[in-house]
């Protein structure tokens, strides 16, 4: 593209993620001047170095595992496998990432048309009158205005200040997807949805894993899941130390391994491994934007604080995606990138709502949910009654021969209203996408308990579930309506 003067430009837009393609490809169609500033790889974290990949070798993983486990759940099955070719499998995920980075983003640019630089993005200028350096590797500097700025350079794995945690070469959720060999053992820190995919894959491809957390797994989610994933994760080999508050680590002198202290409830334990994987939490990459310079303020996190507008405190300066702190879900980033757009160029006034957002952690099973856990529903001042429907009671869980799960239903008790649902299973994903739609619609336990549904499918659980406020299911036929 040939240099345009700064002023010609309407929108610019620092980082090349789901939210800045987003925002990019809405403010195209409406006719806008666009340009796009990215430092590093195109297509941000997702595609790169988180959804895709780390999917990508969950899958491979869950495959193996299953070839392992078939012969023990379904009669008459004989597999057999082999020890995991890590190599291989990271090659084939970086082929996939490649693949879906050119066509699902660097082939858009060029179709829409609108303006790339690559280099390091820098306010300079004041509140009133922001612009834009951009140095490219080899020092060159352009200077870029615009009517309107979208930042959204995403998050970044974050390591806490641990003692001694500098000095080991630590793995973090980017860098243990790019290993050739399975490690032979590794700890895990962490409780969260990135530390438990991760726990799992290795610990599937062949690692011996202890995951040491501060509290419970998943301890934003409903109390179930963490005693069933703690049982799951305890059939398939992998030590789960809860109330572990880390101290320090270390190298291992004599095996060039890694030694981590750490306090629990027995006291102070020293656990040791070939390899330690950090998954803590992320933090928004705001560094070296020079925020300050033209008035948009920051949380102590780094992350630009917004309004649910996705406005900052400079009226052209808007943010989208993990660098606000807000949910760090890439269906987020690209709800961010077009309310921006539509809000700076048409007045839109649209807002954010997370009500109903739905959230998924890849662990097998799954686990997925939607709207507010018992405890979020009592303290927003909701008589609730809820039901716990285990797996046992879900057909298609009995056929796939896995009932370790169970799907969960919140409701106001005063007018059946459901407020929350959560589920461990193989297809939790789906049953929090159909969540969304029973809790966008306001719909009620007796609504959805005489719905259609088709039989032998995972969804069959919701309708079960909700026939258990009213029935006792255990005295259903199988495909009883």
């Amino acid at each position: 593209m040939p240099e345009t003067a700064a002023s010609e430009f309407d929108l610019a837009i620092i980082g090349s993620g789901g939210g800045a393609f987003a925002a990019a490809i809405r403010a195209t169609n409406l006719g806008q001047r666009v340009v796009m500033i990215e430092r590093g790889t195109i297509g941000g974290t997702c595609v790169n170095t988180g959804c895709v990949p780390s999917k990508a070798l969950l899958a491979a993983a869950d495959a193996h595992h299953v070839a392992l486990d078939a012969s023990v759940r379904f009669p008459g099955v004989s597999t057999s496998v082999g020890r995991v070719d890590m190599s291989g499998l990271v090659a084939g995920k970086d082929d996939l990432v490649e693949w879906m980075r050119s066509e699902k983003y660097v082939d858009l640019i060029d179709e829409y048309g609108w303006g790339l630089r690559q280099g390091d993005a820098t306010f300079t200028g004041s509140a009133e009158d922001p612009v834009l350096e951009i140095t490219d590797g080899g020092g060159a500097v352009e200077t870029l205005r615009a009517r309107h700025y979208l930042v959204a350079t995403g998050s970044a794995p974050w390591a806490p200040p641990v003692d001694g945690l500098s000095e080991v070469d630590y793995l973090t959720s980017t860098t243990a997807m790019e290993l050739q060999e399975v490690p032979e053992s590794m700890i895990v820190l962490g409780g969260g949805y990135v530390a438990l995919e991760q726990a799992q894959l290795f610990a599937r491809l062949g690692s011996k894993v202890t995951v040491l957390a501060r509290s419970r797994l998943l301890s934003g989610e409903e109390p179930e899941v963490s005693k069933t994933l703690m049982g799951v994760f305890a059939d398939e080999g992998l030590r789960v130390v809860r109330r572990a508050v880390v101290e320090s680590v270390a190298t291992d002198p004599v095996t060039g391994g890694v030694v981590v202290a750490a306090t629990t409830r027995a006291g102070r334990e020293e656990y040791t491994a070939d390899r330690l994987l950090v998954a803590t939490g992320r933090r928004a990459v705001t560094e070296r934007l020079g925020l300050a310079t033209v008035g948009v303020a920051t949380g102590e996190g780094g992350e630009i604080i917004v309004q649910d507008t996705l406005a900052t405190s400079n009226p052209r300066i808007w943010a989208a995606g993990d660098v606000t702190g807000h949910p760090e879900f890439v269906y987020v980033a690209a709800a961010h990138g077009v309310t921006a757009v539509e809000n700076a160029f048409n007045d839109a006034g649209q807002r954010i709502d997370y009500t109903h957002l739905p959230r998924v952690t890849f662990t097998s099973p799954a686990v997925g949910a939607v709207g507010m856990t018992d405890k979020q529903a009592r303290e927003a001042g909701i008589r609730c009654e809820c039901r716990v429907l285990p797996l046992e009671y879900v057909p298609r869980a009995l056929v796939n021969r896995d009932t370790r799960g169970f799907v969960k239903i919140v409701a106001d008790a005063d007018t059946g209203r459901i407020v929350g649902i959560t589920a461990v299973a193989k297809e939790a994903g789906d049953l929090a996408a159909a969540g969304v739609y029973v809790l966008s619609a306001g719909m009620t336990v007796d609504q959805v308990a005489t719905l259609w549904c088709p039989y032998l499918t995972m969804a069959e659980g919701l309708k079960i579930a909700a026939q258990s406020f009213r029935t006792d299911v255990s005295k259903l036929s199988c495909c009883a309506a």
